[in-house]
């Protein structure tokens, strides 16, 4: 065997490691929640789908649902509508301090959750909004808000800045060239955003349990499912959130590898 097909079975084991490492526990989660048993162990019992008829009749799984949809999806909206702008705006001008506009548009997926958490929480507190749903959108935007603003900005680098250009010695003033060249080339990272944005709300708890007060997001409600008695609900509410978010980071993922946008003329 030659050194390189050594290296490549090497790569390829260590992937397929890292990957059996990240998605066994799971993957161990989605088996146990049609699993009989009511406690997580081997061998299994029968196949059941008890424990997700279970959480389909719980009202306060719905309204733990309808919340983490209503946060998702604003918070996905409101951070990419940012991202875009603070992306459109790092690659159309050019200014002084451009780096620590950087800087500080990508800074909040570097705090420590549990301090950005704290923080949310000390100053929806001092304004006398805490515990309401809002607030927890707007802290999700604060902390999706860079991923969208990442995605759009690779997507803008890609782009050649004399099709703008074109279109204002067309006639075209910035609005319209923005309309008709450069949302159209950058729609599929603009989607691409939308869905990340969402899965990384979806996902959220750390803010979520701080900021939430009584409208509990799924995650929040999966916490306090846990400091209670032993609930397999938990599994087939894991595994509903494992899909979702799944779903949501391929789709995103498939947008961000488009690579022939279309443009029109305005």
């Amino acid at each position: 065997m030659t050194t390189d097909k050594a290296i490549t079975w090497f790569l390829r084991c260590y992937v397929a490691v890292i990957f059996l490492f990240v998605f066994a526990p799971i993957l161990t989660s989605v088996v146990f929640s049609f699993n009989s048993d009511r406690f997580p162990s081997l061998p299994l019992g029968e196949f059941t789908w008890n424990w997700y008829q279970l959480a389909y009749q719980d009202p306060d799984i719905w309204e733990a649902i309808r919340n983490s949809l209503v946060v998702s999806l604003t918070t996905a909206t409101l951070a990419t509508f940012i991202g875009f702008c603070t992306a459109y705006t790092d690659f159309r001008y050019q200014f002084r301090f451009k780096n620590a506009y950087l800087a500080l548009a990508l800074l909040p997926p570097t705090i420590p959750l549990i301090i950005l958490a704290l923080a949310m929480l000390a100053w929806f507190s001092k304004i006398g909004v805490s515990g309401r749903l809002w607030s927890i959108i707007v802290a999700h935007t604060v902390l999706c808000a860079p991923f969208a603003m990442a995605v759009i900005r690779l997507r803008l680098q890609q782009m050649d800045k004399d099709l703008e250009a074109a279109g204002w010695n067309l006639g075209a003033d910035e609005w319209r060239a923005m309309r008709f060249i450069v949302i159209p080339y950058t729609l599929p990272a603009i989607i691409s955003a939308l869905c990340l944005t969402m899965a990384v709300s979806f996902d959220e708890f750390m803010i979520a349990w701080f900021v939430s007060g009584l409208n509990k997001t799924i995650p929040v409600f999966i916490l306090e499912i846990l400091q209670g008695n032993v609930d397999p609900r938990i599994y087939a509410l894991g595994s509903f959130v494992f899909i979702v978010s799944a779903t949501l980071v391929v789709c995103a993922q498939l947008l961000l590898s488009t690579n022939k946008p279309s443009t029109r003329s305005g």
